[in-house]
């Protein structure tokens, strides 16, 4: 009989045990619109690995990939809410909000990975003051490859893209689509694919990666590698969330995202070579643009970082010396 009681003190014991460790584990949704195997995808799961090791367990973060649990567009407001604790954004997809967030999307004002560091370096302290106001912690980010122009058939300048459809997923491609007088049609990534199938795109202006994740080959000819800009997808938690978590913790999960930084870096350029050649491979033609095309979208970029500068103000003029310094 003692053994008995012996046993079930023992299972008792065990018992509270497992549910003390269920207790102590603290569980995170981070949200993403890309697809799996997209390399910020891949980046992010690393990240979530990367930080279950270095807390044994005690931050779980689940990722979820292809705007699963929410779409491109809520999902700012998603981790603001806590409705995720963390989530994956295109920062040049929130301009409306705020014009800073939109710098890493003017074309042609940093068009090299070289020059992307250097506005990051810039930018990023703007960004991590204005997350913070908003309740946001600012974890890392990460470069698409440079952008180049998809499309149906050939283009030797901007004219050639007059009342094409074209894709826009922020306030700047849409305002490229307006200034070479195309058609913007507002698509997020995880409905590239169909849109093109039903003829709803015609063009985009995006990144080889996204190119190869939706498989644009198989609905459009043509890939000019104009190399505009490279806008960035920046990681960010909710301020409650984190604060909720010991120090050691936060910073393991600091650690994390700058090792995903500098591996992302790393990723992106490594993309931007391999996704040009399975574009190739595919039966896409990927070209230069003409001198007049290129001199088209250049003049474009002059306008929008014009327009750009009249509504960001003080804030815009700063972030522009600090980039030139």
């Amino acid at each position: 009989m003692k053994r008995k009681y012996l046993s079930l003190a023992a299972l008792g014991l065990a018992s509270c045990l497992t549910v003390g460790l269920a207790q102590a584990q603290t569980k995170w949704d981070l949200a993403s619109a890309y697809p799996a195997n997209n390399f910020h995808s891949e980046n992010l799961t690393q990240f979530a690995s990367d930080v279950e090791k270095a807390t044994a367990g005690k931050l779980k973060i689940t990722v979820h990939s292809n705007a699963s649990l929410f779409k491109a567009t809520e999902i700012k407001r998603a981790v603001q809410g806590g409705q995720a604790q963390a989530g994956e954004v295109i920062q040049a997809s929130l301009q409306n909000e705020w014009q800073i967030y939109g710098a890493d999307g003017l074309p042609f004002l940093a068009d090299s990975y070289d020059e992307s560091i250097k506005l990051q370096a810039a930018q990023r302290p703007m960004v991590e003051k204005k997350l913070a106001d908003q309740g946001l912690v600012y974890l890392y980010a990460v470069a698409w490859p440079p952008q180049g122009i998809f499309t149906k058939k050939p283009l030797a300048s901007a004219a050639d893209l007059k009342s094409v459809k074209w894709r826009a997923y922020s306030p700047a491609t849409a305002r490229i689509a307006d200034l070479v007088k195309a058609q913007p049609v507002t698509v997020q990534a995880a409905e590239l694919s169909q849109a093109l199938a039903t003829g709803v795109v015609e063009a985009t202006m995006t990144s080889g990666a996204t190119g190869v994740d939706g498989k644009l080959y198989e609905h459009l000819k043509y890939y000019y590698d104009v190399q505009a800009w490279l806008p960035k997808n920046m990681v960010i938690v909710n301020r409650k969330a984190f604060d909720a978590l010991d120090k050691t913790t936060q910073a393991a999960v600091m650690t994390a995202a700058a090792a995903a930084e500098t591996r992302g870096l790393a990723a992106s350029k490594r993309v931007d070579t391999e996704s040009k050649a399975k574009l190739k491979a595919n039966g896409m033609q990927v070209l230069e643009p003409s001198a007049q095309l290129k001199a088209d979208m250049k003049k474009v970029g002059d306008t929008m970082l014009t327009e750009w500068l009249e509504k960001s103000g003080a804030d815009g003029q700063s972030l522009l010396a600090n980039y030139k310094h």
